[in-house]
């Protein structure tokens, strides 16, 4: 039945006409570039309110042409090529990066497969096109877009942006397998990667209630896939000095910038897509209101949730500090992926039990007792392998220290203490009293 029902509903894709999809196209286009603008200008404005600053108030009202200003002062600058940079790959590497983002756009549904608007007299559905494995080919262009950084890093000729290349490279792909494993258990459930029937299939309840492990594990994999805080390793500028753009200017910087947002925008679809309804209502208002899934109104849903994951990725950038590599490493392939498994086997065999008619009390049954099992036995060997404490031996007595070793102030260092501070003598009771005014009357 999921079989056929995918078919028919893609069965409404591809029959436009070569004018309505060149209008989508641009619309798909145009979106993702103004909510960039826009995402830019309210990352700084909810940074600042909450550091307690003003964030940009100069241009436009309210600051809100801020980052058109930007793009102006970007494009306005002197735009340098690196003399010892491979002039090719150094200028594709910011197309290849940006491109990628832009495509991966194209079967994000806005409303319904069915053709329920009319656009200059033709009905046609609110996506630009779907594909049988619309989910693969979203993962396939996120892949192309990590060429880009590599090639940027290593087409510099500079060290830094090399360092940074293989390290953005290495985080993406590390956490792409997180990412894959979090999209299989919706294929499990909607039967389905195309992504309309796949928002279909949450009718009545979202991916992000049946299927929670996924959901989270999908939400920390795209943050570590747009190189966002705290996971903008690439960028740790105390470290690398930009990372893999370090020696870029003007407008390929800027398509940097431009594909890291975008990027953002994208897995927030994404998300929404897989796993918060789509383009659905949510359940307050699809209750009361029968028209909220119909006609244009699913845009209004759809672009609510990608702006609350927008403030999800501002949130995070303005409360966590960035983490150490080895900390991130560790979270992807220690803990994303052999969770992501695990819950995939889990899922796999729920589906299984339920389609050949168990009831649910069976089915917690024959999946929760071997999980319980296995997590026991884990806690087990994780208590006898621990190691008794040896006793640490005395500590060796503070070496003496020296703030002005060689005439300069110095800190002290591992095992060094500072000398106590003298503390100033009090004040007797008549300076004190003098200071404060009480003998001010003789003398005026």
């Amino acid at each position: 039945m999921n079989l056929s029902a995918a078919y028919e509903t893609l069965g409404y894709f591809g029959r436009d006409p070569w004018w309505l999809v060149l209008l989508k196209a641009v619309f798909c286009f145009a979106f993702l570039v103004l909510t960039v603008l826009i995402a830019i200008v309210w990352e700084r404005k909810v940074v600042a309110w909450m550091q307690l600053r003003i964030g940009p108030n100069r241009h436009g009202p309210w600051g809100l042409l801020q980052s058109l200003a930007d793009g102006v002062k970007l494009a306005l600058k002197e735009d340098l090529v690196v003399k010892g940079a491979d002039k090719a790959v150094y200028i594709l590497a910011p197309i290849v990066s940006a491109i990628p983002a832009f495509m991966a756009f194209a079967v994000i549904p806005f409303g319904p497969a069915g053709n329920e608007v009319s656009i200059f007299g033709t009905r046609t559905p609110l996506q630009l096109t779907d594909l049988p494995i619309a989910l693969l080919y979203i993962l396939a262009t996120a892949s192309v877009g990590i060429y880009g950084i590599v090639l940027a890093g290593w087409s510099s000729g500079s060290t830094y942006p090399l360092l940074g290349g293989i390290r953005s490279s290495a985080q993406m792909i590390s956490y792409e397998i997180a990412m894959g494993l979090s999209f299989a258990a919706v294929f499990i459930y909607s039967g389905s990667m195309s992504t309309s029937e796949i928002v279909a299939s949450q009718q009545p309840t979202w991916f992000a209630v049946l299927l929670p492990v996924s959901f989270i594990v999908y939400i920390v994999a795209m943050v570590g896939e747009t190189n966002r805080a705290p996971f903008d390793l690439p960028e740790a500028e105390g470290e690398l000095v930009g990372g893999f753009n370090t020696e870029y200017s003007s407008l390929k910087f800027a398509m940097f910038m431009l594909a890291e947002y975008v990027n953002m925008v994208t897995v927030s679809a994404v998300a929404s897509t897989l796993f918060l309804g789509g383009w659905r209502a949510p359940w307050p208002v699809s209750t009361f209101w029968e028209g909220a899934n119909h006609g244009w109104w699913p845009m209004l849903w759809i672009v609510l949730k990608i702006q609350l994951l927008l403030f999800f990725f501002i949130w995070l950038r303005g409360t966590l500090p960035r983490l150490r590599y080895d900390q991130f490493m560790k979270l992807g392939w220690k803990v994303l992926i052999p969770v992501s498994l695990v819950w995939l086997v889990m899922v796999s065999a729920v589906r299984a039990l339920r389609n050949e008619g168990y009831d649910f009390s069976k089915v917690l049954l024959y999946v929760g007792a071997p999980l319980a099992v296995v997590l026991l036995v884990a806690l087990v060997a994780d208590v006898v392998r621990k190691k008794p404490e040896e006793p640490q031996p005395a500590a060796a007595p503070p070496a003496a220290f020296d703030p002005m070793a060689g005439g300069y102030p110095v800190p002290p260092l591992p095992g060094q203490e500072l000398p106590p501070v003298p503390r100033r003598r009090r004040r007797t009771p008549q300076l004190q009293d003098a200071l404060n005014g009480a003998d001010h009357s003789e003398g005026s």
